[in-house]
């Protein structure tokens, strides 16, 4: 900043925004390419956005009715139940009157515009429980994502316009969600990921194979809690009995499994809280791969919100949320993230409950130590050596739902990486989730999954590369190594054959691999 306010002097001129000089840079042909990549590292805005090796792209779904009547829930006109008008998503969502297309590309466009290269999508689809939408919305909807995806390129330099969405017969719809997931496979811009949230009792199998179809590949739950009496309490409407029947049945079709956690609920306590956390990962019934800690807030427009005016309930402090997040984060074992520690609500909507926004780094001065994989993944730490002493390959085997869970990991030996205090530090590099549920997964009516060893998850962190770029981490051979050790586990086990359930855009890696499209999953003979 002081650099810019310099130049800006000097020649009589307005300061410069980052993306700005960033547009200008990308243009320059320059002698010394190095260089001017190392200028656009620097001045790339939010730069962890894409050092995880994909690019989030969150959209929300217009409001429609949810049946759930949950007491911390508040409920604002215009706004997707649960959601509040001022949080940063929804204001995007709002300026694009909800258009998926809209708000794909501008996101695409933002992405860029600060800095980074979103050629690998990962999709988020929030606006609460996408089980209870109209079918022919929920079709018509991913369709238009991946058609925003497929169109970037073309459209960077253009008003972006879109045509108004049409009720249309939905297996016209379907046709051209097929078409448009084809043309993402070999797009510059892939959705490798596409992730939709709902509540635990609305899973099935019909609503996971439509989820299949969609594309999906992580579903978001709200849990909220694993005790029956909280959740009752606060009208949740459905039980642990769901939680863990949901979970089980994701698991099984392959899909990567987060888990919404709200502390401090009404009926619950610091000390419950505590052990709720800890049981999801002593009991197998549960084992989420991925969690958001959403502390409970009092908002305006809730139930939770009378019962505060009346006394009836009081938030935790924040001495005690964070002593209760410290004690959370150190039962939290290596095969799982925390995505979040706080919803992202604005602190002026907040009547009362934890308004601190840097919670994280509240933690981090406090020296709390956390193996989950957030914590750990590499980020802009250079790969030390593909094969050697820099690295070592781990295998974590542990029991979920009804099968065994292999979480094939590899990272840095110590002493190849320091932390900022000098100290060695084990760095992830990348992971693959292997499940061996059954040969015969009786419970399974989708022949195609029948007797398969099933690929939950393949992620390689580092920055973000486009594909056929060359890179230390990333296309370094590290997600083929991952999937080797997979392949050779589930054939020491007895599988005959193995399933990926493959993003879109990650379709064309997997038939590299020698895996085929079978339905919606890619599928290799072993």
């Amino acid at each position: 900043m002081a650099a810019k306010r310099r130049i800006a002097k000097k020649y009589g001129m307005k300061i410069l925004q980052n993306s700005d000089i960033l547009k200008f840079i990308k243009n320059v042909k320059s002698p010394q390419p190095p260089l001017i990549k190392g200028v656009i590292r620097i001045l790339r805005k939010r730069a962890v956005r894409t050092l995880s090796g994909v690019a989030p792209v969150a959209v929300l779904v217009k409001p429609f009715p949810c049946p759930g009547k949950c007491a911390y829930c508040p409920t604002e006109k215009d706004v997707p139940q649960s959601y509040l008008s001022d949080e940063p998503a929804v204001m995007r969502a709002i300026r694009c009157n909800y258009d998926p297309y809209k708000q794909v590309q501008y996101r695409l466009k933002a992405l860029e515009a600060n800095g980074h290269e979103p050629t690998k999508i990962e999709l988020i689809v929030i606006g609460g429980t996408w089980s209870v939408l109209p079918t022919a919305y929920k079709y018509w909807y991913i369709k238009e994502c991946f058609r925003a995806a497929n169109d970037y390129q073309k459209n960077k330099k253009l008003k972006i316009k879109n045509k108004k969405h049409k009720q249309k017969n939905i297996k016209i719809l379907k046709r051209e969600l097929i078409k448009e997931q084809r043309k993402n496979e070999k797009a510059k811009y892939k959705i490798i990921g596409l992730t939709l949230e709902t509540r635990p009792d609305y899973i099935n199998e019909k609503e996971i194979l439509e989820m299949r179809e969609l594309g999906c590949t992580r579903v978001e739950l709200g849990v909220q809690a694993v005790d029956d009496k909280i959740l009752a309490k606060n009208l949740r409407g459905h039980g642990v009995k769901e939680v863990t029947a949901a979970t089980k049945l994701l698991k099984n079709y392959g899909f990567k499994v987060t888990y919404h956690i709200m502390p401090g609920l009404p009926g619950s306590t610091p000390a419950k809280d505590l052990k709720m956390f800890k049981s999801l990962f002593s009991d197998e019934r549960f084992q989420p791969d991925q969690l958001k800690f959403y502390p409970t807030v009092v908002t305006r427009g809730s139930l939770l919100y009378r019962w505060w005016r009346a006394g009836k309930y009081k938030p935790y402090s924040n001495k005690v949320l964070e002593n209760l997040i410290i004690d959370c984060k150190k039962s939290v074992p290596e095969y799982a993230r925390i995505i979040r520690l706080i919803r992202d609500i604005p602190a002026e909507s907040i009547v009362a409950g934890n308004k601190i926004t840097n919670l994280r780094q509240i933690l981090e001065q406090r020296g709390v130590k956390c193996r989950c994989i957030r914590c750990r993944e590499c980020r802009d730490v250079a790969l030390q050596r593909l094969y050697g002493d820099g690295f070592k390959l781990e295998v974590i085997k542990y029991k979920a739902s009804g099968g065994e869970e292999y979480f094939i990991q590899v990272e840095s030996n110590p002493s190849y990486a320091k932390a900022s205090d000098g100290k060695d530090k084990k760095i992830l590099y990348g992971f693959c989730r292997l499940r061996l549920a059954s040969h015969n997964m009786e419970h399974i009516t989708h022949n195609i999954l029948k007797g398969a060893a099933l690929i939950r998850e393949l992620h390689v962190y580092g920055e973000l590369v486009p594909v056929g770029n060359k890179k230390i981490i990333q296309h370094a051979g590290l997600g083929k190594r991952l999937m080797n050790e997979a392949e050779k586990i589930a054939r020491t086990a007895g599988f005959k054959k193995i399933a990926v359930i493959a993003g879109v855009g990650a379709r064309e890696y997997y038939r590299k691999l020698g895996y085929g499209q079978k339905d919606t999953y890619m599928i290799k003979s072993l």
